[in-house]
């Protein structure tokens, strides 16, 4: 049975080598421990090994874990759904939101940040497959949301996310990611300061890395398969 510690080198190789591959610089991907239905302990496991970085899918999970854990220097990543009943909650103790797809749910963050913390590092999540059960913004709609975001003072826009559909082929799948990379770099064109690409998972994080991507968000290759939920 594999350690957290095993895991964790067995992430940052494969990082290693994709990047290699892909000839990017070695530290241009950063890793983005999912630590959704993970416990304080865990996270703490990953955190003395030397990851900085945890995303949460779940507001009030999120919450409590950025409570149990106030010493720790963690930047925590909101990358799941947003309600708009939870909106204050993100914005006040979360550093980054990759999953803003809405103009409702950007004004809210913005007017709730707290002014004495930075602003809000924020993604625009990209429905890139035009799946219809998917969050997300079309490929079309990008420009409009972005151009709201650039004019809230609280947020700070940083790039874009995605979640291409798992069930396509690693060839479709490798087309998925190389459309967010041409799309980022149309808007980095009105938006010279993006820096973010947030794409790949447990799964195609090589696939995410060959095309471009910034951040990869891992959770199962780290903390080994989720325990089964008690209730639905």
């Amino acid at each position: 049975m594999f350690s957290i510690a095993d895991n964790l080198q067995g992430v940052r190789n494969r990082i290693q080598k994709a990047t290699e591959t892909a000839q990017h610089a070695p530290q241009s991907v950063q890793l983005l421990a999912v630590s959704k239905t993970r416990s304080a302990s865990e996270i703490d496991a990953l955190y003395q090994l030397g990851v900085r970085d945890f995303g949460e899918n779940y507001v009030q999970e999120g919450v409590d874990k950025i409570q149990s854990l106030p010493e720790h220097d963690i930047v925590w990543h909101f990358i799941g759904p947003i309600q708009s009943n939870k909106t204050r909650l993100i914005a006040e103790h979360f550093t980054w939101v990759h999953s803003l797809d809405r103009a409702k749910i950007a004004e809210r963050l913005n007017a709730q940040r707290p002014s004495a913390l930075s602003p809000l590092n924020v993604c625009l999540q990209v429905n890139i497959d035009h799946e219809a059960s998917k969050s997300g913004v079309t490929p079309e709609q990008v420009p409009q949301l972005a151009a709201l975001v650039a004019t809230l003072p609280h947020l700070r826009l940083r790039g874009l996310m995605c979640i291409p559909d798992p069930d396509q082929g690693e060839a479709s799948l490798r087309q998925a990611f190389a459309r967010m990379k041409a799309l980022f770099e149309q808007l980095k064109e009105q938006y010279p300061a993006l820096d973010t690409l947030s794409m790949g998972m447990s799964d195609d994080l090589e696939a995410a890395i060959a095309e471009g991507s910034t951040i990869v968000r891992v959770g199962t290759a780290l903390f080994g398969p989720r325990p089964a939920k008690n209730n639905p």
